[in-house]
This record gives C-alpha cells, structure tokens and sequence, in this order.
C-alpha cells in the first residue's frame, strides 16, 4: 500500500525538541516557585463527608461553616456535602461544625470522617513516586527487552515527557494533586506507551524488509512508519479522548481533577508518541557517541 507523506516529521525534529524542552525548563522553574498543590491525600488533614435526609444548598452550607469558624468551599451536590480541612481537627472541632448541620437540617444528617496525618502523608507521597519510577522501570526493561535498548530508552523519555507536561500545568494552575492525581498518571504512561509501541513495532517490521544505505533512507522509514499507524494513533485517542472529556463535564467534583489529568495526558501522549519518541530513536541510533558502524547495521539489529 502506498503512504503519500504529506509531512516531514524527522525533518523538523529538532523544532518539537526544543519546544519540548523549553517546556520542561519552564515546568522546572514553575515547581521551584510554585510547588504542588497537594490534596489532603498528600498533607495532613482532615475531610468531611456530610449527608442529610434533605438536600442542601452551598450558600447555607457555607454558612454554616463559616458560624462554626471556617471560612472554605465546600462540594455540595444534592444531599451530600463534601469539605476538606488543611489540619487534623479534633473531636470536639468535629462535634461543633455537626451541631450546626443537626440544627438546620435535622437529627438524621450523618458523617463520614477520613484524617490523614503528616507521616501518613509524607509515605503516601513518596510510595505515589515510587509507583510512578517503577512502571516507567518495568516498561523501559520490557521496551528494551522486546525491541532494543534505543526504543526503551526513547519510549521512557517519551512517557517522562507526558508525565512531567501534566504536572507542570497542575503546578501553575495550581490545580489539586491527590491519589486519583496518580491514577491519572499511571493511566497516561499506559496509554502513550500503547501509542508508542505500535509505532516502533511497524518501524522495526519495516526494517526488516528495507535497504538502509544512508540517513535519509532510515529517515524516510521512520516517517512512513508514523504515518502507516497514524489512523490507527488518532481512532484510539480520540475514542478514548471523547470519553474522558465526558467524564471531565459530567463527572462529579471529587473526579474532576482525575478527568482533566486524563484529558491533558491523552493530548500530550499522541503528541510525544509521534513528534519525540520516534525521532529520538533514529536520533540515538545514527548518532549515538562511540558509533562506527553504518546505519545499515540497524536492520540486523531490531
């Protein structure tokens, strides 16, 4: 079957780099300043689960907040209310914000109270980083394993770029991080992983089956390869895309930042699979340090 290219993805290589980079940089400079906004899933805290027999509106809710000494915005949706406290309040603390709730809405309003302190805050931060280097590991080990070390290499570059881009944009927007945060995270390498293999699988199928006697003919491959699997690339994130956008404007509040990591994720994945990951390859294999051999070599190695 015959692929009309209608772009160069190799040729302007060197512009998606640096613009990937500058975006790194930036994200850098913007946790330096900025930091994360970490939930109450990675700072000690207290939240608040509220449900009453009636439905409650967010201006009485707040108010009632506010009488007990609390000025924050709480989640209200129908007969539950949601608030979440940047300390671990006491029992009493607790008792006090309940007997305003009892006294508007009624005897029958009940709680759901989750406390995490500070070192169950710091372990659950540091086992959600954990979570994250290992399964970049186990995918680098299997990438290289299956293929060679070149792709391994150039798919964990790829999946640390669509991890980084979304937390850098969390960071300056200041949007919460929590556990569901990592979820996203995990759910993002796998699907630019997924992404990325299927371009690098038709790479090496064809160079099995190619002449390769100059960088333009290994550069030409590449490009066909991107543009072989493209239909493929944009039914699966669109399909996927469509659904997170849903989850993202239908979804309740305690999901929304899960649903727009997945969103950001899913975008920057495809981007990554096609603009880095695959000219990173052809990058390390025709130019890596210490490299005699001919280009042609590359087809009796994959």
């Amino acid at each position: 079957m015959h692929y009309n290219i209608h772009f160069d993805f190799v040729k302007h290589r060197k512009k998606f780099f640096a613009f990937s980079i500058i975006v790194t940089i930036i994200g850098i400079v913007a946790l330096l300043v900025f930091g994360l906004n970490r939930g109450v899933d990675f700072k000690a805290g207290t939240t608040l689960d509220i449900t009453s027999p009636q439905p409650m509106e967010k201006e009485q809710v707040v108010q009632i907040f506010k009488e007990a000494g609390y000025d924050i915005s709480p989640t209200v949706g129908g007969t539950t209310a949601s608030a979440r406290f940047d300390k671990v309040l006491t029992q009493q603390e607790v008792e006090q914000i309940m007997a305003g709730f009892h006294a508007v809405y009624g005897d029958g309003v009940s709680k759901e109270e989750n406390t995490v302190d500070v070192e169950l805050a710091n372990e659950l931060a540091l086992k959600a980083v954990y979570a994250v280097l290992i399964a970049s590991l186990g995918i680098i080990i299997y990438v290289a394993f299956r293929f060679e070390w070149r792709f391994g290499i150039a798919a964990i570059v790829s999946l640390l770029h669509d991890a980084f881009f979304v937390i850098t944009l969390f960071s300056i927007f200041r949007w919460e991080i929590n556990l569901p945060f990592v979820a996203a995270i995990l759910t993002i390498i796998g699907y630019s992983i997924n992404d990325t293999i299927v371009i690098f699988d038709r790479i090496r199928e064809n160079l099995r089956f190619a002449k390769i006697k100059s960088f333009s003919d290994l550069s030409e491959l590449v490009n066909r390869s991107i543009w072989q699997t493209m239909t493929r690339s944009i039914n699966t994130v669109v399909t996927v895309l469509i659904a997170a956008v849903l989850l993202f404007v239908l979804g309740s509040e305690s999901i929304r930042y899960f649903s727009l990591a997945i969103v950001l994720g899913l975008a920057v994945g495809a981007y990554s699979s096609i603009f880095i990951a695959s000219p990173l390859w052809l990058l390390l294999k025709t130019k890596w340090p210490g490299t005699t051999k001919k280009v042609a070599a590359a087809k009796n190695e994959v």
